[in-house]
Protein backbone atom coordinates (compact mmCIF):
# COMPACT_ATOMS: atom_id res chain seq x y z
CA UNK A 1 0.00 0.00 0.00
CA UNK A 2 1.29 3.15 -0.68
CA UNK A 3 1.53 6.15 1.99
CA UNK A 4 -0.91 8.55 0.59
CA UNK A 5 -3.44 8.25 -2.51
CA UNK A 6 -2.67 11.80 -4.48
CA UNK A 7 -5.98 13.21 -5.03
CA UNK A 8 -6.11 15.69 -7.65
CA UNK A 9 -8.63 18.84 -8.02
CA UNK A 10 -8.85 21.75 -10.64
CA UNK A 11 -11.22 24.58 -11.23
CA UNK A 12 -12.09 24.72 -14.92
CA UNK A 13 -12.33 28.17 -16.50
CA UNK A 14 -16.18 28.17 -17.12
CA UNK A 15 -19.14 25.55 -16.00
CA UNK A 16 -19.76 26.22 -19.75
CA UNK A 17 -19.12 22.44 -21.69
CA UNK A 18 -18.24 22.71 -25.32
CA UNK A 19 -21.64 22.50 -27.47
CA UNK A 20 -21.51 20.34 -30.33
CA UNK A 21 -19.23 16.66 -31.43
CA UNK A 22 -16.37 15.43 -31.32
CA UNK A 23 -15.49 18.03 -28.73
CA UNK A 24 -12.01 18.87 -29.84
CA UNK A 25 -9.99 20.81 -27.71
CA UNK A 26 -9.50 24.66 -28.79
CA UNK A 27 -5.39 24.73 -28.82
CA UNK A 28 -3.11 22.62 -30.39
CA UNK A 29 -1.64 21.55 -27.27
CA UNK A 30 2.26 19.86 -28.49
CA UNK A 31 0.96 16.42 -27.09
CA UNK A 32 -2.12 16.49 -29.27
CA UNK A 33 -1.91 13.77 -31.90
CA UNK A 34 -4.67 14.90 -34.30
CA UNK A 35 -3.23 18.12 -35.02
CA UNK A 36 -5.43 20.81 -36.88
CA UNK A 37 -8.63 19.41 -35.40
CA UNK A 38 -10.13 22.58 -32.85
CA UNK A 39 -13.02 23.82 -31.41
CA UNK A 40 -13.97 26.67 -30.00
CA UNK A 41 -13.82 27.05 -25.94
CA UNK A 42 -13.08 23.92 -24.43
CA UNK A 43 -12.73 24.43 -20.94
CA UNK A 44 -13.15 21.01 -20.17
CA UNK A 45 -10.29 19.42 -22.29
CA UNK A 46 -7.84 22.28 -20.83
CA UNK A 47 -9.23 21.41 -17.31
CA UNK A 48 -8.23 17.72 -17.73
CA UNK A 49 -4.91 18.45 -19.33
CA UNK A 50 -4.09 20.91 -15.88
CA UNK A 51 -5.22 18.34 -13.76
CA UNK A 52 -2.55 15.81 -15.46
CA UNK A 53 -0.19 18.69 -14.59
CA UNK A 54 -0.75 19.02 -11.17
CA UNK A 55 0.04 15.81 -10.78
CA UNK A 56 3.24 15.85 -12.71
CA UNK A 57 1.90 12.77 -14.50
CA UNK A 58 4.93 12.50 -16.93
CA UNK A 59 6.42 15.17 -15.67
CA UNK A 60 9.97 15.12 -17.54
CA UNK A 61 7.75 15.32 -20.78
CA UNK A 62 5.62 18.47 -19.52
CA UNK A 63 4.68 20.49 -22.25
CA UNK A 64 6.53 18.78 -25.38
CA UNK A 65 4.94 16.34 -28.25
CA UNK A 66 6.25 13.36 -26.32
CA UNK A 67 3.72 14.22 -23.20
CA UNK A 68 2.35 10.85 -22.31
CA UNK A 69 0.60 11.53 -18.82
CA UNK A 70 -0.96 8.28 -18.63
CA UNK A 71 1.77 6.08 -19.93
CA UNK A 72 2.90 4.98 -16.15
CA UNK A 73 -0.74 3.32 -16.39
CA UNK A 74 -2.00 2.23 -20.23
CA UNK A 75 0.85 0.45 -22.23
CA UNK A 76 0.33 -0.14 -26.11
CA UNK A 77 -2.07 -3.25 -26.64
CA UNK A 78 -4.23 -2.68 -23.39
CA UNK A 79 -7.66 -2.90 -23.24
CA UNK A 80 -8.66 0.21 -21.72
CA UNK A 81 -12.24 0.27 -20.35
CA UNK A 82 -13.89 3.92 -19.38
CA UNK A 83 -16.91 3.74 -17.22
CA UNK A 84 -19.28 6.86 -17.77
CA UNK A 85 -22.50 7.58 -15.82
CA UNK A 86 -24.62 7.57 -18.32
CA UNK A 87 -28.06 6.58 -16.20
CA UNK A 88 -30.59 8.36 -18.28
CA UNK A 89 -31.02 9.95 -21.65
CA UNK A 90 -33.31 12.81 -20.70
CA UNK A 91 -34.46 14.56 -17.41
CA UNK A 92 -37.70 14.05 -16.53
CA UNK A 93 -38.49 17.65 -15.59
CA UNK A 94 -36.22 19.41 -18.98
CA UNK A 95 -33.36 20.71 -17.05
CA UNK A 96 -29.83 20.04 -17.37
CA UNK A 97 -29.11 16.65 -18.29
CA UNK A 98 -25.34 17.11 -17.61
CA UNK A 99 -26.77 17.34 -14.10
CA UNK A 100 -26.84 13.46 -14.10
CA UNK A 101 -24.76 11.93 -16.64
CA UNK A 102 -21.22 12.23 -17.14
CA UNK A 103 -20.43 15.23 -20.38
CA UNK A 104 -19.03 13.28 -23.51
CA UNK A 105 -16.53 16.20 -23.78
CA UNK A 106 -14.48 15.00 -20.49
CA UNK A 107 -14.52 11.42 -22.10
CA UNK A 108 -13.41 12.89 -25.43
CA UNK A 109 -10.61 14.60 -23.36
CA UNK A 110 -9.68 11.30 -21.25
CA UNK A 111 -9.91 8.96 -24.53
CA UNK A 112 -7.13 11.24 -26.30
CA UNK A 113 -4.86 10.81 -23.90
CA UNK A 114 -5.63 7.24 -23.71
CA UNK A 115 -5.12 7.11 -27.66
CA UNK A 116 -1.89 8.62 -26.89
CA UNK A 117 -0.65 5.89 -24.38
CA UNK A 118 -1.74 2.99 -26.45
CA UNK A 119 0.37 4.35 -29.56
CA UNK A 120 -1.44 2.50 -32.03
CA UNK A 121 -2.04 -0.94 -30.56
CA UNK A 122 -5.08 -2.09 -28.33
CA UNK A 123 -8.79 -0.82 -27.72
CA UNK A 124 -10.87 1.85 -26.04
CA UNK A 125 -14.25 0.99 -24.86
CA UNK A 126 -16.25 3.37 -23.48
CA UNK A 127 -19.05 1.41 -21.88
CA UNK A 128 -21.35 1.23 -19.53
CA UNK A 129 -25.47 -0.14 -18.40
CA UNK A 130 -27.50 2.78 -17.66
CA UNK A 131 -30.65 2.43 -16.29
CA UNK A 132 -33.62 0.21 -17.70
CA UNK A 133 -35.59 2.89 -19.04
CA UNK A 134 -32.72 4.96 -20.27
CA UNK A 135 -32.99 5.25 -24.61
CA UNK A 136 -29.11 4.92 -25.75
CA UNK A 137 -29.54 5.84 -29.39
CA UNK A 138 -31.20 9.08 -27.96
CA UNK A 139 -28.57 9.30 -25.29
CA UNK A 140 -25.41 8.61 -28.36
CA UNK A 141 -27.79 11.19 -30.68
CA UNK A 142 -28.47 13.73 -27.76
CA UNK A 143 -25.08 13.83 -26.05
CA UNK A 144 -23.55 13.92 -29.54
CA UNK A 145 -21.15 11.16 -28.48
CA UNK A 146 -22.32 9.03 -31.59
CA UNK A 147 -19.60 11.75 -33.18
CA UNK A 148 -16.59 10.39 -31.51
CA UNK A 149 -16.93 6.79 -33.48
CA UNK A 150 -16.20 8.37 -37.27
CA UNK A 151 -13.35 11.24 -35.47
CA UNK A 152 -11.46 8.20 -34.09
CA UNK A 153 -11.74 5.35 -36.91
CA UNK A 154 -10.84 7.69 -39.71
CA UNK A 155 -7.32 7.90 -38.18
CA UNK A 156 -6.82 3.74 -37.67
CA UNK A 157 -5.08 2.95 -34.51
CA UNK A 158 -6.52 1.97 -31.65
CA UNK A 159 -10.13 -0.10 -31.45
CA UNK A 160 -12.66 2.49 -30.47
CA UNK A 161 -16.54 1.48 -29.86
CA UNK A 162 -19.20 3.03 -27.32
CA UNK A 163 -21.29 -0.35 -25.67
CA UNK A 164 -24.59 -0.24 -24.18
CA UNK A 165 -23.96 -3.46 -21.55
CA UNK A 166 -27.43 -4.08 -20.71
CA UNK A 167 -29.53 -6.94 -22.30
CA UNK A 168 -32.67 -5.63 -22.99
CA UNK A 169 -34.33 -1.85 -22.20
CA UNK A 170 -37.85 -0.34 -21.84
CA UNK A 171 -38.97 2.75 -23.28
CA UNK A 172 -41.98 3.02 -20.23
CA UNK A 173 -42.20 1.35 -17.28
CA UNK A 174 -40.62 -1.89 -16.49
CA UNK A 175 -43.69 -4.17 -17.95
CA UNK A 176 -42.71 -7.36 -19.72
CA UNK A 177 -44.59 -5.96 -22.85
CA UNK A 178 -42.37 -3.25 -23.29
CA UNK A 179 -39.50 -4.50 -22.47
CA UNK A 180 -36.81 -5.06 -25.41
CA UNK A 181 -34.27 -7.26 -26.18
CA UNK A 182 -30.51 -5.78 -26.41
CA UNK A 183 -27.25 -7.63 -27.76
CA UNK A 184 -25.68 -6.78 -24.41
CA UNK A 185 -22.08 -7.34 -23.25
CA UNK A 186 -20.43 -8.53 -26.19
CA UNK A 187 -17.67 -10.33 -24.36
CA UNK A 188 -20.60 -11.65 -21.94
CA UNK A 189 -21.39 -11.68 -18.41
CA UNK A 190 -19.83 -13.02 -15.34
CA UNK A 191 -21.80 -14.57 -12.29
CA UNK A 192 -19.46 -13.39 -9.09
CA UNK A 193 -19.78 -14.77 -5.95
CA UNK A 194 -18.41 -12.64 -2.54
CA UNK A 195 -20.00 -15.50 0.26
CA UNK A 196 -19.22 -14.83 3.42
CA UNK A 197 -17.13 -11.38 2.46
CA UNK A 198 -20.29 -9.57 0.87
CA UNK A 199 -21.24 -6.83 3.00
CA UNK A 200 -25.42 -8.19 3.07
CA UNK A 201 -24.18 -11.74 4.17
CA UNK A 202 -26.22 -12.29 7.42
CA UNK A 203 -28.70 -10.16 6.34
CA UNK A 204 -32.14 -11.40 5.84
CA UNK A 205 -32.90 -11.56 2.71
CA UNK A 206 -36.60 -12.35 2.45
CA UNK A 207 -38.08 -9.22 2.29
CA UNK A 208 -34.84 -7.55 -0.17
CA UNK A 209 -36.02 -5.26 -3.16
CA UNK A 210 -34.13 -5.05 -6.26
CA UNK A 211 -33.97 -3.22 -9.11
CA UNK A 212 -37.71 -4.44 -10.58
CA UNK A 213 -40.53 -5.99 -9.41
CA UNK A 214 -38.90 -9.67 -9.84
CA UNK A 215 -38.17 -9.94 -6.21
CA UNK A 216 -37.55 -13.29 -5.95
CA UNK A 217 -34.90 -13.53 -8.55
CA UNK A 218 -33.18 -11.04 -6.04
CA UNK A 219 -33.52 -13.58 -3.27
CA UNK A 220 -32.79 -16.47 -4.71
CA UNK A 221 -29.35 -14.52 -5.33
CA UNK A 222 -28.34 -13.42 -1.75
CA UNK A 223 -29.08 -15.46 0.59
CA UNK A 224 -26.62 -17.14 3.19
CA UNK A 225 -23.61 -18.09 1.38
CA UNK A 226 -24.89 -17.22 -2.09
CA UNK A 227 -24.30 -13.17 -2.64
CA UNK A 228 -24.28 -13.35 -6.43
CA UNK A 229 -23.76 -10.72 -8.85
CA UNK A 230 -23.82 -10.35 -12.57
CA UNK A 231 -21.17 -8.30 -14.00
CA UNK A 232 -19.96 -7.26 -17.41
CA UNK A 233 -16.73 -9.67 -18.50
CA UNK A 234 -16.13 -6.05 -20.63
CA UNK A 235 -15.04 -4.47 -17.16
CA UNK A 236 -13.55 -7.27 -15.72
CA UNK A 237 -11.47 -8.12 -18.74
CA UNK A 238 -9.98 -4.63 -18.89
CA UNK A 239 -6.46 -3.92 -17.72
CA UNK A 240 -7.03 -0.50 -16.80
CA UNK A 241 -10.74 1.03 -15.84
CA UNK A 242 -11.31 4.57 -15.61
CA UNK A 243 -14.22 5.51 -13.89
CA UNK A 244 -15.52 8.97 -15.04
CA UNK A 245 -19.01 9.20 -12.77
CA UNK A 246 -21.04 12.69 -12.33
CA UNK A 247 -20.73 14.43 -8.84
CA UNK A 248 -24.31 14.19 -7.56
CA UNK A 249 -26.74 13.51 -4.77
CA UNK A 250 -28.13 9.94 -4.10
CA UNK A 251 -31.47 9.04 -2.90
CA UNK A 252 -30.50 5.87 -1.49
CA UNK A 253 -26.94 6.01 -0.19
CA UNK A 254 -26.53 10.25 0.08
CA UNK A 255 -23.93 10.67 -2.62
CA UNK A 256 -23.27 8.49 -6.05
CA UNK A 257 -19.36 9.10 -7.55
CA UNK A 258 -17.17 6.22 -7.90
CA UNK A 259 -18.21 3.46 -5.48
CA UNK A 260 -21.83 3.65 -5.86
CA UNK A 261 -21.56 4.32 -9.63
CA UNK A 262 -20.02 0.70 -9.99
CA UNK A 263 -24.12 -0.50 -11.00
CA UNK A 264 -22.78 0.26 -14.18
CA UNK A 265 -20.63 -2.62 -14.08
CA UNK A 266 -23.47 -4.76 -13.57
CA UNK A 267 -25.63 -6.26 -16.07
CA UNK A 268 -28.50 -7.25 -14.03
CA UNK A 269 -29.76 -4.96 -12.11
CA UNK A 270 -32.23 -7.09 -10.02
CA UNK A 271 -29.25 -9.02 -8.75
CA UNK A 272 -28.30 -5.52 -7.07
CA UNK A 273 -30.12 -5.32 -3.93
CA UNK A 274 -31.75 -1.64 -3.54
CA UNK A 275 -33.50 -1.59 0.31
CA UNK A 276 -35.48 -3.89 2.82
CA UNK A 277 -39.64 -4.13 2.76
CA UNK A 278 -41.09 -2.85 5.61
CA UNK A 279 -39.73 -0.20 8.68
CA UNK A 280 -36.98 -0.62 10.97
CA UNK A 281 -38.90 -2.09 13.47
CA UNK A 282 -39.22 -5.28 11.34
CA UNK A 283 -36.06 -5.24 9.62
CA UNK A 284 -37.09 -2.98 7.03
CA UNK A 285 -35.89 0.69 5.55
CA UNK A 286 -38.59 1.24 2.71
CA UNK A 287 -39.55 3.97 5.31
CA UNK A 288 -39.25 5.42 8.55
CA UNK A 289 -40.55 4.51 11.33
CA UNK A 290 -44.35 5.95 12.16
CA UNK A 291 -43.87 7.92 8.74
CA UNK A 292 -46.74 6.69 7.45
CA UNK A 293 -50.54 7.04 8.71
CA UNK A 294 -52.50 3.18 8.84
CA UNK A 295 -54.75 3.62 5.45
CA UNK A 296 -51.03 4.70 3.71
CA UNK A 297 -49.08 2.01 4.78
CA UNK A 298 -52.05 -0.14 3.92
CA UNK A 299 -51.94 1.11 0.43
CA UNK A 300 -48.28 0.58 -0.02
CA UNK A 301 -48.66 -2.89 0.65
CA UNK A 302 -50.98 -3.70 -1.29
CA UNK A 303 -49.07 -1.94 -4.07
CA UNK A 304 -46.35 -4.38 -3.47
CA UNK A 305 -49.09 -7.65 -3.06
CA UNK A 306 -50.09 -6.37 -6.92
CA UNK A 307 -46.24 -6.27 -8.06
CA UNK A 308 -45.36 -9.68 -6.35
CA UNK A 309 -48.50 -11.58 -7.43
CA UNK A 310 -48.88 -10.12 -10.96
CA UNK A 311 -45.64 -8.49 -12.28
CA UNK A 312 -43.27 -10.64 -11.09
CA UNK A 313 -44.24 -13.45 -13.04
CA UNK A 314 -42.84 -11.86 -16.32
CA UNK A 315 -46.16 -12.32 -18.00
CA UNK A 316 -47.90 -10.11 -20.55
CA UNK A 317 -51.60 -11.47 -19.54
CA UNK A 318 -51.25 -10.90 -16.17
CA UNK A 319 -49.22 -7.56 -16.52
CA UNK A 320 -52.66 -6.54 -17.83
CA UNK A 321 -54.65 -7.55 -15.18
CA UNK A 322 -52.55 -5.81 -13.03
CA UNK A 323 -53.16 -2.55 -15.15
CA UNK A 324 -57.04 -3.22 -15.01
CA UNK A 325 -56.60 -3.61 -10.87
CA UNK A 326 -54.68 -1.25 -10.48
CA UNK A 327 -56.86 1.42 -12.70
CA UNK A 328 -59.95 -0.27 -10.32
CA UNK A 329 -57.96 0.60 -7.44
CA UNK A 330 -56.74 3.78 -8.13
CA UNK A 331 -60.27 5.10 -8.83
CA UNK A 332 -61.52 3.16 -5.61
CA UNK A 333 -59.40 4.67 -3.15
CA UNK A 334 -59.07 8.03 -4.47
CA UNK A 335 -62.98 8.48 -4.18
CA UNK A 336 -63.03 7.21 -0.88
CA UNK A 337 -60.45 10.13 -0.29
CA UNK A 338 -57.47 7.40 0.28
CA UNK A 339 -54.07 8.70 -0.98
CA UNK A 340 -50.66 8.87 0.07
CA UNK A 341 -50.27 11.97 1.17
CA UNK A 342 -47.40 14.91 2.05
CA UNK A 343 -45.07 15.08 4.89
CA UNK A 344 -43.01 18.99 5.51
CA UNK A 345 -44.20 20.04 1.85
CA UNK A 346 -42.88 16.49 0.40
CA UNK A 347 -45.06 14.14 -1.75
CA UNK A 348 -44.30 10.80 1.00
CA UNK A 349 -43.58 8.67 -2.28
CA UNK A 350 -40.42 10.49 -2.50
CA UNK A 351 -38.83 8.81 0.22
CA UNK A 352 -40.38 5.13 -0.59
CA UNK A 353 -38.23 2.06 -1.74
CA UNK A 354 -35.41 3.46 0.92
CA UNK A 355 -35.16 6.91 -0.22
CA UNK A 356 -33.68 8.27 3.46
CA UNK A 357 -30.98 8.14 5.77
CA UNK A 358 -32.33 5.21 7.16
CA UNK A 359 -31.77 2.80 4.01
CA UNK A 360 -28.82 -0.33 5.30
CA UNK A 361 -29.21 -2.15 2.64
CA UNK A 362 -28.01 -0.08 -0.50
CA UNK A 363 -24.95 0.68 0.55
CA UNK A 364 -23.94 -2.89 1.05
CA UNK A 365 -24.33 -3.87 -2.64
CA UNK A 366 -22.46 -0.39 -3.31
CA UNK A 367 -19.33 -1.85 -0.99
CA UNK A 368 -20.06 -5.29 -2.58
CA UNK A 369 -19.69 -3.99 -6.07
CA UNK A 370 -15.82 -2.19 -5.01
CA UNK A 371 -14.68 -5.31 -4.42
CA UNK A 372 -15.68 -6.96 -7.33
CA UNK A 373 -13.89 -4.43 -9.70
CA UNK A 374 -11.11 -3.87 -7.48
CA UNK A 375 -9.78 -7.87 -6.42
CA UNK A 376 -12.03 -10.32 -8.98
CA UNK A 377 -10.66 -11.40 -11.65
CA UNK A 378 -11.41 -11.82 -15.31
CA UNK A 379 -13.47 -15.12 -14.13
CA UNK A 380 -14.97 -13.72 -11.34
CA UNK A 381 -12.20 -15.79 -8.92
CA UNK A 382 -11.07 -12.87 -5.47
CA UNK A 383 -7.44 -12.22 -5.16
CA UNK A 384 -6.16 -10.08 -2.18
CA UNK A 385 -4.26 -8.27 -4.32
CA UNK A 386 -6.05 -5.25 -6.99
CA UNK A 387 -6.55 -7.10 -10.54
CA UNK A 388 -6.74 -4.41 -13.06
CA UNK A 389 -5.34 -0.79 -12.58
CA UNK A 390 -8.08 2.20 -11.82
CA UNK A 391 -8.47 5.82 -12.89
CA UNK A 392 -10.92 8.18 -11.71
CA UNK A 393 -11.74 11.54 -13.35
CA UNK A 394 -15.15 12.71 -11.58
CA UNK A 395 -17.18 15.28 -13.78
CA UNK A 396 -17.85 17.87 -11.52
CA UNK A 397 -17.83 20.91 -13.69
CA UNK A 398 -22.15 20.77 -13.58
CA UNK A 399 -22.74 18.32 -10.28
CA UNK A 400 -26.41 16.99 -8.99
CA UNK A 401 -28.35 18.31 -6.17
CA UNK A 402 -31.71 18.26 -4.30
CA UNK A 403 -33.68 15.00 -5.90
CA UNK A 404 -30.74 12.90 -7.35
CA UNK A 405 -29.72 11.36 -8.91
CA UNK A 406 -32.74 10.66 -11.44
CA UNK A 407 -34.09 14.26 -10.75
CA UNK A 408 -31.58 16.33 -9.55
CA UNK A 409 -31.18 20.25 -9.88
CA UNK A 410 -27.83 21.43 -11.60
CA UNK A 411 -25.16 22.41 -9.38
CA UNK A 412 -22.54 24.48 -11.35
CA UNK A 413 -18.98 23.38 -9.47
CA UNK A 414 -16.19 23.58 -12.18
CA UNK A 415 -14.46 21.35 -10.80
CA UNK A 416 -12.67 17.97 -12.15
CA UNK A 417 -10.97 15.39 -9.87
CA UNK A 418 -8.95 12.47 -10.86
CA UNK A 419 -7.12 9.85 -8.49
CA UNK A 420 -5.69 6.39 -8.62
CA UNK A 421 -7.96 5.25 -5.94
CA UNK A 422 -11.59 5.57 -6.95
CA UNK A 423 -12.50 5.39 -2.47
CA UNK A 424 -10.13 8.27 -2.20
CA UNK A 425 -11.77 10.37 -5.17
CA UNK A 426 -14.88 9.63 -3.46
CA UNK A 427 -14.04 10.69 0.12
CA UNK A 428 -12.38 14.16 -1.28
CA UNK A 429 -15.83 14.57 -3.67
CA UNK A 430 -17.96 14.11 -0.82
CA UNK A 431 -16.36 16.33 1.67
CA UNK A 432 -15.91 19.22 -0.98
CA UNK A 433 -20.08 18.87 -1.53
CA UNK A 434 -20.47 19.56 1.85
CA UNK A 435 -20.96 16.47 3.60
CA UNK A 436 -19.01 14.47 5.84
CA UNK A 437 -17.93 11.43 4.06
CA UNK A 438 -16.72 9.32 7.32
CA UNK A 439 -20.35 9.06 8.55
CA UNK A 440 -21.02 7.48 4.90
CA UNK A 441 -21.60 3.86 5.33
CA UNK A 442 -20.67 2.73 2.04
CA UNK A 443 -17.34 4.33 2.61
CA UNK A 444 -17.16 3.24 6.63
CA UNK A 445 -17.19 -0.30 4.95
CA UNK A 446 -14.48 0.15 2.87
CA UNK A 447 -11.82 1.93 4.98
CA UNK A 448 -12.52 -0.34 7.80
CA UNK A 449 -12.66 -3.89 5.64
CA UNK A 450 -11.03 -7.16 7.20
CA UNK A 451 -11.15 -8.94 4.11
CA UNK A 452 -10.10 -6.70 1.44
CA UNK A 453 -7.10 -3.39 1.92
CA UNK A 454 -8.43 -0.71 -0.28
CA UNK A 455 -5.29 1.56 0.50
CA UNK A 456 -7.62 3.91 2.20
CA UNK A 457 -8.05 3.91 5.71
CA UNK A 458 -8.17 7.56 6.78
CA UNK A 459 -7.93 10.89 6.06
CA UNK A 460 -4.21 10.85 6.24
CA UNK A 461 -4.01 7.87 3.40
CA UNK A 462 -4.95 11.09 1.27
CA UNK A 463 -3.18 13.98 -0.66
CA UNK A 464 -5.05 16.43 -1.67
CA UNK A 465 -3.82 18.52 -4.58
CA UNK A 466 -4.91 21.69 -5.65
CA UNK A 467 -4.17 25.59 -6.16
CA UNK A 468 -6.49 26.19 -3.31
CA UNK A 469 -5.35 25.72 0.07
CA UNK A 470 -8.76 25.35 1.67
CA UNK A 471 -9.55 22.01 -0.58
CA UNK A 472 -5.96 20.77 0.20
CA UNK A 473 -6.88 20.47 3.61
CA UNK A 474 -10.87 20.19 3.40
CA UNK A 475 -11.21 16.61 5.10
CA UNK A 476 -9.52 17.67 8.12
CA UNK A 477 -11.83 21.04 8.21
CA UNK A 478 -15.21 20.32 10.68
CA UNK A 479 -16.57 23.87 9.36
CA UNK A 480 -16.95 24.56 5.64
CA UNK A 481 -19.53 23.58 3.34
CA UNK A 482 -17.64 24.47 -0.03
CA UNK A 483 -19.83 23.70 -2.70
CA UNK A 484 -22.50 23.12 -0.13
CA UNK A 485 -24.55 20.71 -2.29
CA UNK A 486 -28.20 20.24 -0.89
CA UNK A 487 -28.87 16.97 -0.14
CA UNK A 488 -32.05 14.61 -1.53
CA UNK A 489 -34.69 15.35 1.16
CA UNK A 490 -34.31 12.06 2.62
CA UNK A 491 -31.09 12.86 3.60
CA UNK A 492 -31.12 16.59 4.94
CA UNK A 493 -29.53 17.55 8.30
CA UNK A 494 -28.05 13.89 8.33
CA UNK A 495 -25.07 14.07 5.70
CA UNK A 496 -24.65 17.58 6.01
CA UNK A 497 -21.48 19.33 7.54
CA UNK A 498 -22.57 21.03 10.88
CA UNK A 499 -26.59 19.58 10.50
CA UNK A 500 -28.79 22.02 11.67
CA UNK A 501 -31.95 20.85 13.23
CA UNK A 502 -34.31 22.73 11.13
CA UNK A 503 -32.77 21.16 7.83
CA UNK A 504 -33.95 18.10 8.57
CA UNK A 505 -37.03 16.37 6.68
CA UNK A 506 -37.14 13.09 8.62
Amino acid sequence: MVDKYKVGLVQAASTVYPGSGPFNPDTNYPEYPFKGYLSQQNHAYKALRELFKKLLYDSENMDTVSWNPLGNLIKPGMRVVIKPNFVLSAHRFGKDLYSIITHPAVLRAITDYCWIALKGLGEIIIADAPQYNCNFNQLLEVTQLSTLIPFYNQFGGPLFTISDLRNYWSPGKHFPSLCRSLPGDTQGKVLVNLDGKSALYGKASDKFYGAVYHRQETIDHHNGERQEYQISKTMLSADILISVPKMKVHKKVGVTLNIKGLVGTATSKNLLVHYTLGTPSIGGDQFPDNFLKPHERFLIRLERFFYDTLLAKRSIPLEYIHRFFYIIHSLFTRKLGLTVGEYKGYKKRIFDAGNWYGNDTCWRMSADLAKIIYFADTNGSFHQRQQRALLTIIDGIIGGEGQGPLEPDPKRSGILLCSENLLAADIVATRLMGFNPFILKMYDHLLNNQDFDFGVHNADNIKIISDNELFCNCLYNKQDRFFNYEPHPGWKGHIEINPKEEERII
